[in-house]
Formats: C-alpha cells, sequence, structure tokens
C-alpha cells in the first residue's frame, strides 16, 4: 500500500466546544463523514471505536487538517450567528438507502431558520405516508447540525424527537430564530 493509498483510508477527528457542548467532528477524504453531540471522553471513545469499525482505519486526532480546520471555523461562526450553512464536503459513507435520501432532501432544501414536517419531508422524498421512517432517519444522521435534522418538526406544531436531546434541539431552533431564546 502506498501513502496515497493510507492516506485515503485516513480518518481525523477533533473534539470543539460549541454553543450547544462540545461536538466530535470527524473526516475522511472524501469530507466530513460524524458530528457527535455531548463529546465527553467517554462519547468521543465510543464514536471513535465505531468509527473504526465502520470504515476500517483508526481515527487520528488531528484539528490542524486541512478540512477540519475549515469545519471548526464554519461551527464557530455558525453557533455565533455569523454563518446560515455549511460549506463543506460530505462522505456520506456511514448512510444509505431510504435514509440517505431523506437526508440529501433536508441538507439541500430546508434552509436556515426554517423547519419542515417528518410527513413533509417523506413527501418530498416520494414516500408520502413514510413520516415515522423519516423520523428513523433523523435519528440515524450521522452529520447533525450540517444535515440540519433539528429542523424537523411534527406536524401539530410540536417539537419531535432529537438525538441530540430536546433542550439542544431548542437551543438549536433558537440559534436560527424558530423558537424565542430560553429566558434562562
Amino acid at each position: 500500500m502506498d501513502s496515497d493509498e493510507r492516506y485515503e483510508q485516513r480518518v481525523v477527528w477533533a473534539v470543539v466546544d460549541t454553543g450547544i457542548g462540545p461536538l466530535l467532528l470527524a473526516a475522511t477524504r472524501e469530507g466530513l463523514v460524524n458530528v457527535v453531540f455531548h463529546a465527553t471522553d467517554e462519547v468521543r471513545d465510543k464514536a471513535l471505536e465505531r468509527l473504526a469499525s465502520r470504515l476500517g482505519s483508526e481515527p487520528v486526532e488531528d484539528p490542524g487538517s486541512p478540512l477540519l480546520a475549515v469545519a471548526i471555523r464554519q461551527f464557530d461562526a455558525y453557533f455565533a450567528g455569523e454563518r446560515h450553512s455549511f460549506e463543506l464536503p460530505l462522505d456520506w459513507s456511514l448512510i444509505s438507502g431510504f435514509n440517505r435520501e431523506v437526508l440529501r432532501e433536508l441538507a439541500t432544501a430546508v434552509p436556515f431558520g426554517t423547519v419542515v414536517g417528518y410527513g413533509d419531508l417523506a413527501g418530498r422524498v416520494g414516500q408520502p405516508g413514510a413520516a415515522q421512517a423519516v423520523g428513523m432517519a433523523m435519528g440515524a444522521n450521522p452529520l447533525p447540525v450540517v444535515v440540519p435534522c433539528h429542523r424537523v418538526v411534527e406536524s401539530g406544531g410540536g417539537i419531535g424527537g432529537f438525538g441530540g436531546g430536546l433542550e439542544t434541539k431548542r437551543r438549536l431552533l433558537a440559534l436560527e430564530g424558530v423558537l424565542p431564546e430560553p429566558l434562562f
């Protein structure tokens, strides 16, 4: 195996502090591959083990790698209210099929400051009866915040579920102006 092949398999990661707590960002040569909420040492270690298993390469901490450096700057700007979208290459290899189709639609068609219902999103991908499956796709999202699953809500006005916790979802929606900022 030459050095180019080793580089292709390389997975780099960093933990960044954000307005919703520490996030683990991981990237491959293809792009950002994983964002993990609440990246305490224990959560980080489990996430890195899963990545190594799924991608076949031991992740290496490297916050200065070009892709992660750009991602970190974009996350900082997003949480400072200075950026409304992410312009990063994404590695979709951790998700496939219906889930990938739904997440790609979400990433491209639900902009900052807007929300969509689970059923509406299902209809957008040609599966109008698949609201529950859309919910499952949101829970399987390997790239939260960048692929904004926090923008998917219940059709009756409820906030819906969220893998990062409902308080995190509320804070992201407040940051985007969809919900009022909490008073305390």
